[in-house]
């Protein structure tokens, strides 16, 4: 029997993504990327609270140099990957733990409201259509919808 490895996250960044080149020139990004969901309160009461859960992710390649060129702060994005748990201890001698995750599909979401091109543009054999012109989504359900560049709402998968 396989085992399997598979985390889906969609979430925010929490600091700007930072790139560097391993010895033997493969880019790698890191950053944070922060999820909340809604629980209710320890108290009993029936309020609600926001529990959010960090992870810190590493893309390679030209994933990573995509990752750094056009996320920031704050951006929403989709990140598609395996996790693991890594521990270590803190400055006060306690045990943490910390969820990292390898990157293997990085989704820029969010408008281009900025003037900026997205990356899909970028990573589409190297072009960006022309204004006004429709372009090919990833659609993970398999049909072939054009989606419209300047819609900044749509969300091609």
């Amino acid at each position: 029997m396989a085992s399997f490895n598979k985390i889906m996250i969609v979430g925010f960044l929490g600091r700007d993504p930072e790139l560097r080149y391993s010895p033997q020139g493969t880019a790698v990004c890191n950053f944070s990327i922060a999820t909340t969901e809604k629980r209710k309160d320890r108290n009993g009461d029936g309020d609600q609270e926001d529990v959010t859960t960090w992870f810190k992710v590493t893309a390679f390649g030209r994933q990573a140099e995509l990752a750094h060129e056009y996320l920031k702060k704050g951006n929403p994005c989709f990140v598609d990957g395996r996790l693991r748990q890594e521990q270590y201890t803190d400055r006060e001698g306690n045990t943490r733990y910390s969820l990292e995750v390898t990157a293997s599909d990085i989704q820029f979401l969010g408008s281009r409201s900025d003037g900026q091109s997205s990356p899909h543009d970028a990573a589409m054999d190297g072009q960006r259509p022309e204004s006004g012109q429709k372009q090919q989504g990833n659609n993970r359900q398999g049909s072939k919808k054009p989606v419209d560049s300047d819609d900044d709402d749509s969300i091609p998968f």
